[in-house]
């Protein structure tokens, strides 16, 4: 993999999280209950995620 294709990987991925993470600290602290999360968890699990599809 050349070096422009990682970073750009890299940078979507990146995006990503950013939108999972404001699309999750929009729901109630109920729904979050729901799915199994806590709110303070919400970047924590998410970072996790998304590194292993950037590396992947």
């Amino acid at each position: 993999m050349s070096a422009a294709r990682s970073v750009l990987n890299r940078f979507r991925a990146y995006l990503r999280y950013r939108e999972t993470i404001t699309e999750l600290s929009r729901l109630s602290d109920r729904d979050l209950a729901d799915l199994g999360i806590n709110r303070f968890e919400i970047q924590g699990i998410n970072r996790f995620e998304i590194q292993g599809i950037a590396r992947g």
